[in-house]
């Protein structure tokens, strides 16, 4: 008997000791934006933010954390703790930072934990009333008679639009120079006076300046035409190669976040991003909304790793 009431208050010794299940956080959530307000993700953070918010019952804060070509935001988040109280919302600039900057003291894909795609935006190559280019095909019918004379602009080196058009150059088998500027406004402006030839633009950026007639739409990197400009053809429509460069648009959690939390987020993203307001949002800026489940997301990143490394090792291209 003596030996039963002995055990007994061991167990109750041992679970009075043990730590009790950690309250579920209750302050501000965090949506880490990793370049500047207006972009794409900008977008998605402050249109899915809210809602989210509601859902949990916090306040959710849209923190822009811009600066070496998104890894000052990203890394924040894969410091911060894996409670829920931190998000990063990114895009597939993520993956090719990982080949780019192999001396990070992190990995962008390894270390961090994929919630759920959100959406997918896709790329135009337009270029300069002033160029004179109409199609595609005269782009590279032109840059075959005259090597590395016509330029391209992007936001910096190692961005969508930069990789983008490199993946063109390999496929169309040309060269042109690389402008890289600081960001998208300067380059669009130098492009729009003629300074800059011809650039990869995501929709919601061309759009306007498309309808306006002052850049012409040469052809969409994607494998269908898109709703918003019907009459502008694929790139292998237009003769220029089978270039899919469509960009992905998702959110993620620090390492070491429990699965249990993870599912609960994707459930609740899931539900936000097929609610009529959001697609709407997203469809008028030329984003198509899109959900996945985290291990569905998971691949896509690390198929999407590996398909730009061979491209950035192939082309030798630095972050310099």
């Amino acid at each position: 008997m003596a030996a039963l009431v002995f055990s007994a208050l061991a167990v109750f010794g041992a679970a009075a000791q043990s730590p009790a299940p950690a309250a579920p956080p209750t302050g501000p959530v965090r949506l880490i934006v990793p370049f500047t307000p207006g972009t794409g993700i900008d977008l998605i953070a402050r249109t899915v933010g809210p809602k989210l918010g509601e859902r949990l019952g916090r306040t959710i804060v849209v923190d822009n954390r811009a600066g070496a070509s998104g890894n000052i935001g990203t890394e924040a988040v894969v410091r911060a703790a894996p409670n829920g109280s931190t998000l990063l919302v990114s895009v597939n600039t993520l993956v090719m930072n990982r080949s780019l900057y192999p001396q990070l003291p992190f990995d962008p894909v390894k270390d961090l934990v994929p919630v759920s795609l959100t959406s997918w935006g896709q790329l135009l190559l337009v270029a300069s009333p002033q160029s004179g280019y109409k199609s595609a095909a005269e782009l590279i019918a032109a840059a075959k008679r005259r090597p590395g004379a016509i330029n391209y602009a992007s936001p910096g080196v190692g961005t969508p639009h930069h990789l983008s058009m490199e993946l063109f150059k390999t496929t169309a088998g040309v060269f042109l120079t690389h402008i890289p500027y600081r960001g998208t406004a300067q380059a669009v402006t130098d492009l729009l006076g003629g300074q800059i030839d011809v650039m990869f633009l995501p929709i919601h950026v061309a759009l306007p300046q498309i309808k306006a007639g002052k850049l012409a739409a040469l052809g969409i990197g994607s494998e269908k035409r898109h709703p918003l400009l019907p009459q502008v053809p694929t790139l292998a429509e237009a003769n220029a190669g089978k270039v899919n460069v469509d960009m992905w648009y998702g959110i993620f959690a620090p390492p070491g976040t429990s699965p249990q939390l993870v599912a609960q987020l994707n459930r609740e993203l899931k539900d936000i991003l097929a609610s009529p307001e959001v697609r709407t949002a997203f469809e008028t800026q030329g984003m198509d909304p899109a959900s996945s489940s985290p291990e569905e997301f998971r691949r896509l990143v690390e198929q999407d790793a590996d398909r730009w490394a061979r491209l950035i090792k192939a082309q030798n291209i630095t972050a310099q």
